[in-house]
């Protein structure tokens, strides 16, 4: 049950926000969160970053960094081109009808590595799994994007955007995002069956690590892991990857894997006496403008996040007991 200061301090946010609220907290009727998505397009964050779309389809002039922006300038990686915001947006609930004509004017864009066209993905898995999130949403060709992550999927059952620089070890946070990806592949509806031998060896190598432990010596695999933080963007937590596996779940039919349980506990474990949940860090790097409270301050996305995760958890817990 959710607290009513909670709720009323949850809803008085961004559209972005307080739908997600309404749906997975407050179990309001489909007409009243669906109407409150339907604002997202023309208000607050969602409607702040399309003001920002350029001409071409793209944003900062760039499909992964701002135009002129290198690496070695001295400046953190920036937040704000393209392949960014179109996560962004899609992640706020922003409709594809928004962002009419998008997919075909990027169809045209060529990604900074090798002048690569853009739907056709890149070599890095990273910046694969958003591509064809995103390809997805807009109804992009991205399907050859699918076959990608099926070839380059390593012995251990994770991904690595270092493999082309010979690592044989997957990376938790390459294989969160791969995963994510083929999920919203499966929800497109795609073929399932397609993926499914992927997935599942994906999930095993998170689940036998227990979502952040190293496999050689039980120790969490950096000081990151426990930061429970919005949005997420080049990194992996423990939070985020409870939330793949909620929505697996979902899309599965399948109960909460109890080797999960460690990570749960200490999501559980940050919750303020009030009811909410800090917001862990935030990267350096310029963006269009801050979607959530500064580092160590109260934070409804974190909150709504692990409220979600925490009352899948116990729901799963309580049919499995």
């Amino acid at each position: 049950m959710l607290e009513n200061h909670l709720a009323l301090w949850l809803l008085d946010s961004d559209p972005a926000l307080r739908w997600q609220v309404e749906r997975d907290l407050l179990e309001a009727p489909p007409a009243v969160w669906q109407a409150t998505r339907a604002r997202v397009a023309t208000e607050g964050f969602g409607a702040e970053l399309l003001r920002h779309q350029d001409a071409d389809g793209q944003w900062a002039g760039g499909p992964f960094f701002p135009a002129g922006w290198e690496w070695g300038s001295g400046e953190p990686q920036p937040w704000t081109a393209t392949t960014w915001v179109l996560k962004d947006l899609r992640e706020l609930g922003v409709p594809a009808s928004a962002l009419e004509g998008t997919a075909e004017k990027l169809a045209a864009t060529r990604w900074e590595y090798d002048d690569l066209p853009y739907w056709g993905g890149e070599v890095d898995c990273c910046i694969n799994s958003w591509t064809l999130s995103n390809g997805l949403w807009l109804g992009a060709d991205v399907d050859a994007i699918v076959d990608w992550f099926l070839d380059h999927q390593l012995e251990d059952g994770g991904w690595n955007c270092e493999w082309g620089e010979g690592s044989q070890v997957s990376s938790f946070h390459s294989t969160l995002n791969a995963l994510i990806a083929l999920l919203d592949y499966q929800r497109v509806p795609g073929d399932p069956a397609r993926v499914a031998a992927a997935r599942r060896s994906g999930e095993e190598y998170l689940l036998s690590r227990a979502l952040f432990r190293r496999r050689s010596t039980g120790e969490p695999f950096n000081e990151w892991v426990f930061s429970l933080a919005h949005p997420r963007r080049a990194y992996y937590n423990v939070l985020a990857a409870a939330d793949y596996f909620r929505g697996a779940a979902e899309a599965d039919g399948t109960a909460p894997d109890l080797r999960m349980e460690e990570a749960i506990e200490n999501i559980r474990s940050q919750r303020q006496p009030d009811g909410w949940w800090l917001q862990g860090h935030r990267l350096p790097g310029a963006v269009w403008f801050h979607q959530d409270s500064p580092t160590g301050e109260p934070s409804k996305w974190v909150t709504l996040q692990a409220m979600r995760v925490l009352n899948w958890w116990g729901a799963g817990s309580s049919r499995m007991g």
